[in-house]
């Protein structure tokens, strides 16, 4: 019965986070925002709710270690799922033709992975009323490399692009943008507890535990929104808006990783769960820095049709998970 209740939490999750894309999209084309400001910062920001949502349901649930899983182990799913694209696009690498402004959004992601793996295992116990200064700095940091972000991509380079195209007369309106955004998030709100606590089910009856189940199982399906976000991207030639997306989500996992400390009164949120999630936090650091590395290398190395970079993502990934699978995290 958990299992059914599972799947169909988690079909009505990704339908409704498709829909916010949607409308997302037009909201982005309607208020003119550029396309790496789009992918970066609105369509992951819309595409990562579910990400959020779930780590909310989790604190009143009782299981912290299911959210830190979520946010954590979605990184790791966003560097998989930007391999697999990479590899459904075999033909042209994708990579190696997108924008190096996203080389900024990968080393942000990066800095803030980096803080919230010695702040785990650091242990430093300073916080302002139940929030943790870690969380503070992590939101902080996040603000300012988005500032970074859109000031680099309104430069030079961005000003030589070509021009975004005028929506055309039968293009849906502004208004019916935000109204279907808004709709989208409120079923996200109605279903996504069920989502979790369907989770935590599948934890005790397999014994796994909610933290591995947050990390493998609960990231997946809250991930697979930005899987089909790029993949629509990709299929109009939308590829920086395909790439923005999946590394604009991880770094806002964490800002919402750091967002998510304000709503969870019982202390510290970094303080509270397993410091094993130090591990999945340097592994998609890892796997980050192996994408970063593909987007800035301009040199082409294929196994057969398989780009070597996108191949290595793809076993390290799926090396990591044994690897956390061995350790028992968040059991």
């Amino acid at each position: 019965m958990v299992w059914i209740q599972f799947i169909f939490s988690a079909a009505v999750v990704v339908i409704a986070a498709i829909k916010l894309a949607e409308y997302g999209d037009i909201i982005a084309v309607r208020t003119k925002l550029g396309g790496v400001i789009v992918g970066t910062i609105f369509l992951a920001g819309a595409t990562s709710l579910p990400e959020l949502l779930a780590s909310f349901s989790a604190f009143r649930a009782g299981a912290p270690n299911l959210a830190a899983g979520n946010f954590f182990g979605s990184n790791m799913v966003n560097m998989l799922l930007l391999a697999l694209v990479d590899l459904v696009n075999f033909q042209v690498p994708l990579l190696r033709r997108v924008a190096v402004t996203h080389a900024l959004t990968a080393a942000l992601t990066t800095i803030l992975m980096l803080i919230a793996a010695v702040s785990i295992l650091g242990q430093i116990d300073l916080t302002i009323g139940w929030v943790g200064w870690d969380s503070i700095v992590i939101m902080v940091i996040y603000f300012g490399g988005v500032w970074l972000i859109q000031r680099e991509s309104q430069g030079p380079v961005a000003a030589a692009g070509p021009a975004a195209l005028e929506p055309g007369p039968e293009f849906p309106s502004l208004l019916k943008g935000a109204v279907g955004f808004l709709a989208a998030t409120a079923v996200l709100l109605l279903v996504v507890p069920m989502l979790v606590s369907s989770s935590m089910g599948i934890a005790a009856v397999t014994g796994l535990g909610t933290g591995f189940v947050g990390t493998a199982l609960l990231s997946v399906v809250t991930s697979l929104p930005e899987l089909l976000a790029a993949l629509a991207a990709m299929r109009i030639g939308a590829f920086d808006m395909a790439v923005g997306n999946l590394f604009g989500s991880s770094v806002f996992n964490m800002f919402a990783l750091g967002l998510a400390d304000f709503f969870y009164v019982d202390g510290r949120f970094l303080g509270a769960i397993d410091q094993n999630f130090a591990l999945v936090a340097l592994l998609g650091l890892l796997l980050t820095n192996m994408a970063l590395l593909g987007n800035l290398a301009r040199v082409e190395r294929k196994v057969l049709f398989v780009e070597i970079d996108t191949l290595l993502i793809i076993v390290t990934y799926l090396l990591g998970m044994y690897l956390l699978f061995v350790r028992g995290i968040g059991v």
